[in-house]
């Protein structure tokens, strides 16, 4: 039911809000953009001023995530970390905080199927949180020997498929997935055994 002689100080931002916690009850795809409109208490013609349809609507929702995905990978990066390790290893943490703190903002962003590109602000928003961990990986990758050294965008896209696969089984209570180890502890060892594996890190460290 509408409210009567509600007045929305900002409709854009509540769509979005109204919009995550359809994703957070039914998925990116189990809502219409008329239940958007519901939630945020407007008629759906208001909607459209907006947004165009419910992608539209969704993408918005990514452009937002991908915004504040940035800002915490910026921020544990570099935040007075001691090391190129360290800032690596905090990256990946960032992005378990993320998904935790964030959950509809990150089913828009990796799982509605919406494209980066369907806007150039969502564009632009996603590349620059890909180019934190892009920088981390980089100057990490400097200290590998050479004769062991893959490309930095190989580097990276190992280590985000890593954290990207620990968040999607454990950190986000998948139904009918269980770990006896914190999702914390599965990151940081499996990137530990990877980069061994490179000779970031001694076998005895």
């Amino acid at each position: 039911m509408l409210k009567r002689g509600y007045h929305h100080g900002n409709l854009r931002e509540a769509l979005v809000q109204a919009c995550l916690k359809l994703i957070a009850e039914k998925g990116p795809t189990g809502f219409t953009l008329s239940e958007a409109a519901r939630e945020a208490g407007v008629t759906p013609a208001a909607v459209y001023r907006h947004f165009e349809g419910r992608d539209d609507l969704i993408a918005e929702a990514a452009r937002q995530g991908y915004e504040i995905f940035g800002d915490l990978l910026e921020y544990a990066y570099s935040n007075g970390q001691p090391s190129a390790l360290a800032a690596f290893e905090a990256t990946g943490r960032a992005y378990l905080a993320f998904a935790r703190k964030y959950p509809g903002h990150y089913v828009a962003m990796f799982e509605s199927g919406i494209s980066v590109q369907r806007t150039p602000e969502l564009a632009t928003a996603a590349r620059r949180s890909m180019e934190v961990m892009e920088r981390a990986a980089r100057e990490l990758s400097q200290h590998i020997p050479p004769e062991k050294r893959p490309p930095p965008a190989m580097f990276w896209a190992h280590v985000w498929a890593l954290s990207h696969g620990v968040v999607e089984l454990f950190a986000r209570g998948t139904p009918g997935t269980r770990s006896p180890f914190p999702p914390e502890d599965l990151l940081e060892t499996g990137i530990g055994v990877y980069l061994r594996g490179l000779g970031l890190i001694p076998p005895d460290a």
